[in-house]
């Protein structure tokens, strides 16, 4: 496991850096967002994003089941919660009825490395138009699940495990077995093999996209992640035009992928 992924406050700085110089801008290229507008992010974990969008005047709602993670996100955006600019929701997305239990809509929703983690997608994708405000925009951010490390191995304690690429991509008792005999532990494995189950690809997404009556405003495969920029120093790098065409061979060798979308 790298060293940023236990110190929550570089891992913050790396979210938030990313959502300024390269989320935000990525969403204005296609979309005007009105003054004041109302942003949600799912899965915002210590909403390290969000604070982008709050320097730029919005009102974010972050929703996160983990506890400790909404805890600390309470921590760095001490001041916007008492300001009543952010406010935290510890729930799972599908137990949240938007129309009772939230007081407004969204012009854009956010998920940033959450959809490869969220089961049963095409029920999720047709959900998520509930919390929508018309006109109303979503940002995915995803590593397609034949990258490298799509199956998230890097955060697995074994050093040799956590740099090893493809190998999520085995049959999964070979997996299990592997990061069992790596030394993993077993909160670690299950972990592992829940996102091997929910991971997807670009096809995939888009096949979804297509069935839920949603329009593409704007994709970017990178071969390089942006946020490899803050965490390696590796300048991002957009796939080049002719691999970015060529579906499942893309998925191999493409770290990230970003879109905007809108309902039809």
């Amino acid at each position: 496991m790298f060293e940023f992924h236990q110190d929550k406050e570089t891992y913050f700085d790396y979210q938030y850096r990313t959502g300024r110089d390269f989320l935000l801008p990525f969403v204005l290229e296609k979309s005007s967002l009105p003054p004041q507008a109302k942003i949600l992010e799912i899965g915002c974990g210590e909403a390290g994003v969000l604070k982008a969008f709050l320097e730029a005047g919005h009102t974010c709602v972050g929703i996160e089941l983990q506890a400790h993670r909404v805890e600390l996100a309470k921590v760095f955006h001490a001041e916007a919660l008492a300001k009543g600019q952010i406010q935290f929701v510890t729930r799972n997305i599908y137990d949240i009825d938007p129309e009772k239990e939230l007081s407004f809509k969204f012009d854009l929703i956010i998920l940033k490395d959450v959809i490869e983690h969220i089961p049963d997608q095409e029920r999720f994708m047709g959900f998520l138009k509930a919390f929508l405000a018309p006109g109303g925009k979503v940002f995915f951010a995803f590593p397609p699940w034949y990258m490298p490390f799509g199956g998230h191995q890097q955060i697995c304690k074994n050093k040799w495990l956590s740099r090893l690429p493809y190998y999520h991509i085995l049959p999964k008792p070979l997996y299990r077995w592997l990061l069992q005999t790596g030394g993993e532990p077993a909160d670690r494995v299950q972990e592992l093999l829940e996102i091997k189950d929910t991971g997807i690809s670009i096809e995939r997404f888009e096949r979804i996209l297509r069935q839920k009556g949603y329009s593409v405003l704007l994709r970017r495969i990178y071969l390089l992640n942006p946020i490899y920029f803050f965490k390696f120093g590796l300048k991002p790098r957009i796939q080049t035009p002719l691999i970015s065409v060529i579906p499942y061979l893309r998925d191999f060798i493409s770290t990230a992928v970003y879109y905007l979308i809108e309902p039809k």
